[in-house]
């Protein structure tokens, strides 16, 4: 049998091109001892692969070179020879960009396919939806009454934080995208009570006209010219809780950075970037309130599915360019 799986070449300079990856076929793999074989059925391409994908010392480990790279999968576990993962059961682990992976099983975890859409597990119901969660309720210390700033608002993970914040009471909830589409998204089907188009006009105008009295938390999913339009319309104790910093991570030359940063000391305000992995003890407590959102219909969520292996690399680029809306997800 053979398996397909994305290896990279050479580490993108600027933006990732097509010669700097290959789809390269292989033998499936056979599990080891405490190792199961999980035939993928949904893979997950996330912004965060981009700074994997360069040598520079961060929070993962590069990707390595004429090695398949990873991310987030969910698949049929095909062969096991793990305790407590049987043949027939959907897992969620980490051995992405390829067709077959065999993971151990103690990283892998067991989904149920009745009680969400396979898909969900990686979206709304996975490490995007936990990373909504934690970074507002934790990192930005969201409180009731609070007005709320979120940047790539109809992307995976902003999507979820502004309706989490709607949903916990904020006073106003503000959201900013790439289209006039997915302005409309916002306010007609998530419930945003205001969100504009970044590219329409300058962001901070565009931010004051839409939060007259300003803003308490600022989820930040972009950077550049929205952090510091943020800033500049943050409240007395305002929080900003860095994610992403997406508008730069194909930079070439170090970004300026926001000029405005003495407005905090004025404000009282406090920026504090963060990463999922440092709040999973959030886990139980995010699946069972938004899972009971998402089953009740108060939370929605989109998904832009990409069919086809051979079209991962593509997908991955769409995010980057924001093609997306909602959770990217490549279907096997």
């Amino acid at each position: 049998m053979i398996n397909r799986e994305w290896h990279l070449l050479s580490r993108p300079v600027g933006w990732p091109k097509p010669e700097d990856f290959a789809l390269v076929e292989t033998e499936v793999p056979q599990p080891g001892e405490g190792q199961v074989l999980v035939r993928n059925e949904y893979l997950s391409v996330d912004p965060y692969m981009r700074g994997r994908m360069s040598a520079a010392k961060s929070y993962a480990a590069p990707y390595e070179l004429g090695r398949p790279m990873q991310g987030g999968a969910v698949g049929e576990v095909v062969a096991s020879e793990a305790e407590g993962i049987a043949v027939g059961d959907h897992v969620l682990h980490f051995g992405g960009w390829r067709e077959y992976a065999a993971v151990n099983g103690r990283s892998a975890v067991k989904v149920d396919p009745a009680a969400a859409p396979l898909p969900a597990y990686l979206g709304v119901l996975g490490m995007t939806g936990l990373t909504a969660y934690a970074g507002l309720l934790r990192t930005a210390s969201f409180k009731e009454g609070d007005a709320v700033f979120v940047s790539g608002a109809a992307g995976a993970v902003g999507g979820q934080v502004g309706q989490i914040a709607r949903l916990k009471g904020a006073s106003r909830v503000i959201g900013s995208a790439g289209s006039d589409e997915k302005v409309r998204l916002l306010t007609e089907e998530y419930g945003f009570d205001a969100a504009f188009n970044y590219k329409s006009g300058p962001v901070a105008e565009q931010l004051r006209a839409a939060a007259p009295d300003g803003i308490d938390v600022y989820f930040d999913n972009v950077g550049g010219e929205h952090l510091e339009a943020a800033i500049g319309s943050l409240n007395l104790g305002g929080r900003i809780a860095i994610c992403g910093m997406i508008s730069v991570y194909n930079n070439t030359e170090p970004a300026p950075g926001p000029r405005n940063l003495a407005r905090l000391i004025q404000t009282r305000g406090r920026i504090e970037g963060f990463l999922v992995g440092d709040h999973y003890d959030l886990q139980p407590e995010f699946v069972r309130e938004v899972g009971a959102w998402v089953r009740s219909g108060e939370l929605k969520y989109r998904q832009t599915l990409v069919e086809g292996i051979e079209n991962t690399l593509e997908a991955f680029l769409g995010v980057l360019r924001g093609d997306n809306t909602g959770k990217m997800i490549v279907t096997l």
